[in-house]
């Protein structure tokens, strides 16, 4: 799908500016509106792809959204000494309304919701070379689009303004939600999603990349388990277990290279291309063809390394020298070390080629000098929002925390069993098994060494927290108030339904 989402995500945007139809004085009849735009499949096709291409603005994964997921957790720390200031001050908890990482998150997902909003008002529009499974289809997509939307939103910053129309001018503003509105009305979303979209083995190597329904049920499992409503996800985990669409690889690094997209283990994905080189990924706001990531060049060690793994996380890694029976080859997956060879082999990591503190571990996943000798900006790596992989661990949380211990061991031992990983099968002398309380902290380190830097830890620790389900505080320089980000200055000054009463706690 990465062509088409590129091309047709251009021509949305030519047909899908709203103007106060008063200043529209006179009225051009040749020009594109949204009324007249989708009046076929084609053309509703295009409006998903571009709701699709605001994922791979600069706000999104293009770069912002990893960096405050990775740096709200424990998973990184400073790296190359190149970290920009309003960066930095996330890591060391000075977080504030006017940080623009805060900003670019916020603004980056309401253009998701926006755009699916555009699709949803129009989609009964399209009247010519349409088939109602197309349709319904393109629909199932813009409800999965808007409900990741709000779970995104309402799992950093609670309660926030819900627009489930197309918003035309500054009277579509609407006022701040609670918390449980916007969950509420993420997992309405995902559940029409889940019901309307079909499964990966229905579409083309064209659509791959397309939200399905497995998709959708794993995104509105996640949203109960932040909620703590185990009962919820449970059915949801065993649809997609039981579906026979999903297996893990054998290669774990294959969830993280170009080379292997979209594979057996991969629920979905956003999609990036080098097709376009660096193609102005300084500004992109998914409105072009700047559909190519900064992940390596920040994270890898050739490059800026501006953020590198945590000591925390590093240590985290089960290791002979520290009692346990084998060395988790995992670390080597996720972080280069220097001795280490890239360049598909060729090269070897110097303690010159490395930037900052070069006795630590920088980071493998996503970088792109596995196959070449530096890292640029223009890096093709899909990023894979939801594996298998996180499936079955959260099948294993799900059946722990509703008392089923014993039954949660299989899903637990799953991601060990790996061929290129395994690991000694749970229990260990490290992590036995044999309460809920211990499931609960083996289930808890699998998941942080199964899953770093894939901007899962930040929301793991977020509902463990709320949940009181962790051991202590995992997180540096975290404050109470920092449960909940603080809703952005520019969003109260612009939006006339909000004012400072409207701001979180602490802000």
């Amino acid at each position: 799908m990465k062509i088409r989402l590129f091309i047709t995500a251009c021509l949305l945007l030519i047909g899908v500016v709203s103007c106060d139809e008063e200043k529209l004085n006179p009225v051009n009849p040749n020009q594109l509106s949204v009324e007249t735009f989708f009046v076929s499949g084609p053309q509703l096709e295009a409006g998903i792809n571009a709701a699709y291409s605001a994922l791979q603005g600069l706000d999104l994964y293009i770069r912002e959204y990893f960096f405050l997921h990775d740096m709200l957790s424990d998973d990184t720390e400073s790296g190359g000494g190149q970290l920009e200031a309003h960066r930095n001050q996330i890591l060391q908890g000075a977080i504030d309304p006017s940080n623009p990482l805060i900003i670019s998150n916020w603004r980056g997902w309401y253009r998701v919701i926006h755009r699916a909003n555009i699709v949803l008002d129009n989609a009964e529009n399209a009247t010519e070379e349409i088939t109602e499974d197309l349709r319904n289809r393109i629909i199932g997509e813009a409800y999965f689009l808007r409900g990741w939307g709000y779970y995104e939103l309402g799992s950093l910053w609670g309660g926030v303004p819900l627009m489930t129309t197309m918003a035309t001018s500054t009277e579509s503003a609407t006022p701040r939600s609670t918390e449980e509105e916007t969950f509420q009305q993420a997992i309405s979303d995902l559940t029409m999603a889940a019901e309307m979209l079909p499964p990966k083995s229905a579409y083309g190597s064209s659509d791959l990349g397309r939200a399905t329904n497995a998709a959708a049920q794993a995104m509105l499992a996640k949203v109960h388990l932040f909620r703590g409503d185990f009962a919820a996800a449970r059915p949801l985990l065993q649809a997609i277990i039981g579906s026979g669409e999903y297996d893990l690889t054998a290669r774990y690094l294959d969830n993280f290279e170009e080379e292997n997209e979209h594979n057996i283990e991969s629920i979905h994905e956003v999609i990036m291309t080098r097709d376009f080189g660096d193609a102005n990924v300084w500004d992109g706001d998914g409105s072009g063809i700047s559909f190519s990531t900064f992940r390596g060049q920040e994270y890898s060690p050739t490059a800026w390394r501006n953020l590198v793994p945590s000591m925390s996380l590093v240590n985290a890694f089960e290791k002979e020298e520290n009692g346990a029976e084998k060395d988790d080859p995992r670390f080597s997956y996720n972080f280069y070390q220097v001795g280490d060879t890239y360049n598909n082999g060729n090269s070897v990591l110097t303690p010159d080629g490395v930037q900052g503190d070069n006795t630590r571990p920088s980071w493998r996943k996503y970088t792109m000098i596995y196959k070449q000798s530096a890292e640029n900006m223009a890096s093709g790596i899909n990023f894979r929002v939801i594996r298998y992989a996180d499936v079955l661990l959260m099948m294993a949380e799900v059946e722990n925390e509703l008392g089923n211990t014993a039954g949660a061991l299989e899903y637990l031992n799953a991601t060990r069993q790996r061929a290129d990983v395994n690991m000694p099968l749970y229990p260990t002398a490290q992590y036995p098994t044999g309460t809920q309380e211990q499931m609960r902290r083996a289930i808890q380190h699998e998941r942080q060494v199964e899953f770093p830097g894939e901007q899962i830890r930040n929301r793991d620790i977020r509902r463990w927290r709320r949940l009181n389900l962790l051991d202590g505080e995992p997180v540096p320089n975290f404050r109470s108030h920092h449960d909940l980000l603080p809703l952005p200055f520019a969003e109260i000054d612009n939006n006339p339904s909000l004012g400072n009463e409207d701001q979180n706690p602490g802000y």
